[in-house]
């Protein structure tokens, strides 16, 4: 499933620059993750690298936005074939 960014953030911009598929973007007042980017960092890290640098713990799971490893591996996959 993608993550969200719930209204506890502070919009420091920790997340953002973590965030190896480019799916954190700096909204008014905060920040969101656009669930077609977000693969929660599978296929690069272990972990979603934004919730281990989040100061204040507002990235959660989105509940109306699950998906499998295998989905989120897919979607990283032609992320990643969109760049080239």
């Amino acid at each position: 499933m993608a993550l969200i960014i719930n209204d506890e953030c502070i919009a420091c911009d920790a997340c953002r620059e973590e965030c190896p598929t480019i799916a954190i973007e700096e909204g008014d007042p905060i920040y969101f993750i656009d669930p077609d980017r977000c693969t929660e960092c599978v296929g690069v890290y272990d972990e979603p690298a934004c919730i281990s640098v989040c100061p204040v713990d507002c990235i959660i799971p989105d509940k109306d936005n699950v998906e499998s490893i295998a989905e989120l591996q897919f979607k990283y996959k032609h992320l990643q074939e969109e760049e080239l």
